[in-house]
Order: structure tokens, then C-alpha cells, then sequence
């Protein structure tokens, strides 16, 4: 089986008014797709959910050394919100599943084998 990473993207605003009620459903929805993800016969390997983009830190490299700021590396609209690490048959299972994910949007991405050691990945 390949690992993917699935990224969930969506807008911060829903945190601003969310409701306790809001909130159970939602998680109610994440345990419906990684109980679908287990019917499909791939298996979750982590997942996280994210505290709010304003928390974050960022550590760029420059030619003057690590440079860190607060806040995410980007402007945008949607942030990184959580993530799942799930082993699939193949892409097309990982794409399958990332359509039930109840999230704004997915970005879906193979890792990375790094276990051959001084090889870089094909």
C-alpha cells in the first residue's frame, strides 16, 4: 500500500460562530469518513486537526539566516486545517476517499518513501 497525505482547506469563519451543536456534527462527519476509509479497506495512519492559522509560526531560510515570523507563510482565505495520512491501494482509492472527506477542499499528495537512504526519490 502508498501512503497520501490528504490537507483539509477551508475558511477560518466558520470557527468564529461555530456552535457546540455545529461543532459535534462536524465530528460526526469526520467519523463517518474514516469509518468509510476503513470500509474501503485502506487504513488511516494519523490525522490532526490544526489550531487556527493566527497561531501559527513560520521559519523562512534566507541568504541571512532563519528568519521567523508569526502567522502562516501566505495571505489566503483558506488555511490549513488538518490533516489525515491514510494507506491506499493506489491514487485513484486515495482520490475515491478524498471525496467523501468532509472538507472544503482536499489536496491530496503521495509521501514521499525516504526509507532507500542516500537515493533521491524517482
Amino acid at each position: 500500500m502508498a501512503q497520501y497525505m490528504f490537507l483539509l482547506f477551508d475558511s477560518e469563519e466558520w470557527y468564529d460562530e461555530v456552535t457546540p451543536e455545529a461543532w459535534q456534527e462536524a465530528m460526526k462527519l469526520h467519523t463517518a469518513f474514516m469509518e468509510a476509509v476503513d470500509a474501503a479497506g485502506a487504513r488511516i495512519t494519523s490525522s490532526e486537526a490544526l489550531e487556527r492559522s493566527t497561531t501559527a509560526s513560520t521559519v523562512k531560510q534566507t541568504d541571512g539566516g532563519p528568519l521567523v515570523t508569526d502567522g502562516p507563510f501566505i495571505e489566503t482565505k483558506e488555511a490549513l486545517g488538518g490533516f489525515y495520512v491514510i494507506d491506499c491501494k493506489d491514487l485513484d482509492q486515495a482520490l475515491a476517499l478524498a471525496k467523501l472527506c468532509p472538507a472544503g477542499n482536499v489536496e491530496v499528495r503521495p509521501v514521499m518513501d525516504t526509507s532507500g537512504g542516500s537515493t533521491p526519490p524517482a
